[in-house]
């Protein structure tokens, strides 16, 4: 009898491991405006996450992880665990564990963006200007994009993450949405920064309002919040007198 209850206990704790197992993340089986490669036809490269970037990249997951999850898998590895110096087809196939082709590919992206634009780890923010100089381009954009930037101790970025597209308001992009990312990647500090397609880069009263309910949420995680910058066409406007006051 005992033996039979110790056998039961073990298939119900093997059913709870299977039952906790995810599904892969299927790109297909995403709705249309969701998928990687047609937000990215649609909207342009500024409004993908790098996750989502890097499935444009790879293409295909496998029969363990869809191609979202090894992405995220990809670049959260990136960040925190992987040696920039091992950067040879071998050692990504085997610490990433992908096959060869994706392998050539992480190789041959993460080779070039090195010789174009150099370190992620060299954007340093010491004022709005720097913001700006950083992240002008989304002046030229059609849809009002808000991104996040998250640094370090040093106000070196760790991570540009896309917070919301389309019309910005005072609901659109919740407090969580933000500062969850400056949890997960234990950033020291951040930085808000979105577009007006009017080219126009004054604050509207949802902007302040907006403004001062992630500075308030700020102060309660203890996530210092340095600045929020509107950008225009070739301006932009600083919220740090908001955030200061």
């Amino acid at each position: 009898m005992k033996k039979d209850k110790i056998q039961k206990l073990n298939r119900h704790k093997i059913d709870d491991a299977k039952e906790k197992k995810r599904y892969p993340m299927r790109v297909k089986d995403l709705p249309q405006e969701e998928k990687p490669r047609e937000k990215l036809m649609r909207n342009g490269a500024a409004a993908l996450s790098s996750e989502e970037l890097f499935a444009v990249i790879i293409g295909r997951g496998n029969k363990k992880e869809g191609v979202l999850e090894i992405s995220k898998r990809i670049m959260r590895e990136l960040e925190y665990s992987f040696k920039k110096t091992e950067m040879d087809v071998q050692s990504v196939k085997k610490f990433f564990g992908v096959s060869t082709v994706p392998a050539c590919q992480i190789v041959s992206v993460l080779e070039l963006g090195k010789r174009l634009f150099g370190d992620f780890q060299d954007y340093v923010f010491r004022s709005s200007e720097d913001v700006f100089e950083y992240a002008k381009n989304m002046g030229m954009l059609k849809k009002e994009l808000m991104k996040g930037l998250y640094l370090n101790t040093r106000n070196k970025l760790i991570r540009d993450e896309v917070i919301s597209i389309g019309s910005l308001n005072i609901d659109y992009a919740l407090p969580r949405e933000i500062l969850s990312p400056a949890l997960e990647y234990r950033a020291a500090a951040f930085i808000l920064i979105h577009n007006h397609p009017s080219g126009d880069p004054e604050p509207s009263e949802d902007d302040i309002k907006f403004t001062r309910k992630i500075k308030e949420a700020s102060k309660i995680l203890g996530i210092p919040f340095l600045d929020h910058i509107i950008i225009g066409k070739n301006k932009y406007k600083s919220l740090r007198n908001i955030i200061e006051e």
